[in-house]
């Protein structure tokens, strides 16, 4: 994952970005299968060799200076530490990064906190559709994440459900997507 700090884009310009980093990494044995834009940064996925990495961040300086790289792997993370690096990420808007190390959490819970951490999941997943200017995506998906979260109240591991879920339910009703801190 190669994180570029944003100078100014917006979703809209995702799919071109996407092409320019195809354009600059061309000859290489580099893939870069998506990219996405926050208002911090652009983020690229990326598949290098780790010795390659130095020479595709040199080439990436022409769209932006970089923030940071690294080698994302599936980690094994104590549920309370997963949480809270998950709410990090969500709110730092790194939206595929909270997805992914949710997924672990979800995996190893029961009955409504499953449908809990599920709907957070799905929410943080409807924003990389945003970042990548897919919001018919984004707001489908946030549609289901709902179902997900309808009994979800309180505080959960210092996130505030209740202005989680209203604050997805007025996007939804305005179809006016925004990044937000959960």
């Amino acid at each position: 994952m190669v994180h570029l700090k944003n100078s100014g884009y917006v979703p809209t310009d995702a799919k071109a970005l996407l092409a320019k980093a195809d354009q600059l990494t061309s000859g290489m044995n580099v893939i870069v299968r998506d990219m996405r834009v926050s208002t911090k940064y652009l983020e690229f996925d990326v598949s290098v060799k780790k010795d390659e990495l130095d020479q595709v961040v040199k080439k990436f300086q022409s769209i932006g200076s970089l923030n940071d790289a690294r080698h994302v792997i599936e980690e094994k993370i104590e549920k309370e530490d997963a949480l809270k690096r998950a709410k990090q990420y969500f709110d730092d808007e790194k939206y595929w990064e909270c997805h992914e190390v949710l997924e672990g959490v979800w995996k190893k819970t029961h009955e409504g906190e499953k449908d809990l951490v599920q709907g957070i999941i799905l929410v943080a997943a409807a924003l990389v559709h945003y970042q990548k200017n897919e919001n018919d995506i984004c707001l489908s998906i946030m549609k289901r994440a709902m179902e997900k979260l309808s009994s979800a109240s309180g505080v959960y591991y210092d996130m505030d459900m209740d202005r989680f879920r209203k604050t997805t339910e007025k996007m939804i009703s305005s179809k006016n997507i925004a990044p937000f801190m959960i």
